[in-house]
């Protein structure tokens, strides 16, 4: 069993117009929503390639049942920790002719020291039988910032490895625990150790704790500094679509590669199909299989 935690559990709405105007009003052509955050994101992608996986983290108020509901009609088990607060709602807008999207995210309830505690008691017993864990999104409101570091460690003590997908003060603390992946996007790994060039921040963040860091590159591919090498891959073409759940994708590949014991190329290969497949599909935590068979004989993988 993988077990997936979401800290920020949200109600994911994605709107859909002809076309995106600032300072205009807009008809929206078709509506969809679901349980979203990214940790669901990745539970949904890893349960359509065959995992067993276990939702866990943080949900209440209305919203907060609206998640529940969903996550029990998709078939996704799921053992979140009650809150008092109602949990976000993030909207994404998409256009009908273009690629991209245009996102808005709510900062999520406030969570109570107690309520804090109530989850570091409820993940320690959940993970004691875990394949690896995966820890990714923001932290709400009210949640220490060191939370993916007292995380990794509780993880680590179970003997279940780690996938932290995480940004700012969140990912400079929780690689100081020692993750088995830290998977930051490029813009998040130089803001993490205050430097551009892409070889010289891997490094600098696998010094500060990582085992290994993967950096999405969005249309270039991933970047891999690992122990047993570095890699770069990538895709064979560039895929129009919704980008919203394409590293979560990723991190949900790469999770897979780490249960399995692939080698980081087949990895790396894998995960940068599965981005694409994400994208190709019309909402986060979908994957277009189709996409996916294409893509993945494709993706060139070469050491870097």
């Amino acid at each position: 069993m993988i077990v997936t935690v979401t800290l920020n559990a949200a109600l994911d709405v994605t709107y859909e117009v002809e076309r995106l105007v600032v300072d205009e009003s807009h008809r929206v052509r078709s509506v969809a929503q679901r349980a979203g955050g990214k940790g669901i994101n990745v539970a949904r992608v890893l349960a359509g390639l065959g995992h067993d996986v276990t939702v866990t983290g943080l949900a209440g108020g209305a919203t907060g049942e609206l998640i529940r509901a969903d996550l029990r009609a998709a078939g996704l088990p799921a053992a979140l920790v009650d809150v008092a607060g109602d949990c976000r709602r993030t909207v994404t807008v998409v256009q009908r002719e273009a690629p991209g999207a245009t996102l808005f995210n709510e900062p999520g309830p406030l969570i109570t020291p107690g309520e804090w505690d109530r989850l570091l008691r409820h993940l320690r017993a959940l993970v004691a039988d875990a394949a690896a864990v995966v820890l990714s999104g923001s932290l709400p409101p009210g949640v220490p910032l060191d939370a993916y570091a007292l995380l990794v460690g509780l993880a680590r003590d179970a003997g279940a490895p780690v996938v932290l997908d995480a940004d700012g003060a969140a990912l400079r603390a929780g690689v100081q625990a020692g993750p088995d992946v830290a998977k930051p996007n490029l813009a998040e790994l130089r803001a993490a150790t205050g430097l551009a060039e892409l070889g010289r921040a891997c490094a600098a963040l696998r010094r500060a704790g990582a085992r290994a860091v993967v950096a999405s590159l969005g249309a270039a591919g991933l970047a891999a500094d690992t122990a047993e090498g570095r890699w770069k891959a990538e895709p064979p073409l560039s895929v129009d679509g919704n980008p919203t759940g394409a590293g979560d994708a990723v991190v949900a590949a790469l999770t897979a590669g780490l249960v399995a014991g692939r080698s980081w190329p087949e990895r790396l290969a894998d995960a940068v199909a599965v981005s694409a497949a994400a994208v190709h599909a019309p909402l986060a935590g979908d994957v277009d299989e189709a996409a996916y068979a294409a893509a993945r004989e494709r993706v060139r993988v070469v050491p870097w």
